[in-house]
């Protein structure tokens, strides 16, 4: 499922983004889940719309780490950085479909007569 949920591409440009794991100056404690393992969990999360908590224990790493390591990451703007790479990499190979992109916007009324 590992393989389905990040392909060997995906996972690879991911690397290239993810921050280095923290040093813990205590030493000692249970080992760091690899980061493909909770990029998978997270996608599941993602891709289902299931809680933390149901994250099922094939994955390795807990719901709790998954969000943990969602936070952290998400702080270190990993997300940005990794969707600027995928498009970046689908344009290099001409495989960028602009008909399938969506561009919000929202429109206000100017009031008291602002323009």
């Amino acid at each position: 499922m590992v393989e389905r949920l990040v392909p060997d591409g995906l996972r690879e440009l991911f690397q290239r983004v993810v921050p280095e794991a923290p040093s813990r100056p205590q030493g000692g404690g249970r080992r760091r889940y690899g980061d493909r393992e909770v990029l998978t969990a997270i996608i599941f999360v993602a891709t289902t719309g299931c809680t933390w908590s149901q994250v099922p224990p094939v994955f390795g790493p807990s719901g709790a780490t998954a969000d943990r390591r969602f936070t952290e990451w998400s702080k270190a703007r990993v997300w940005a950085k990794l969707h600027r790479l995928v498009l970046d990499e689908l344009g290099s190979r001409g495989e960028r479909d602009w008909s399938r992109c969506a561009i919000d916007s929202v429109n206000l009324r100017a009031l008291k007569g602002g323009t």
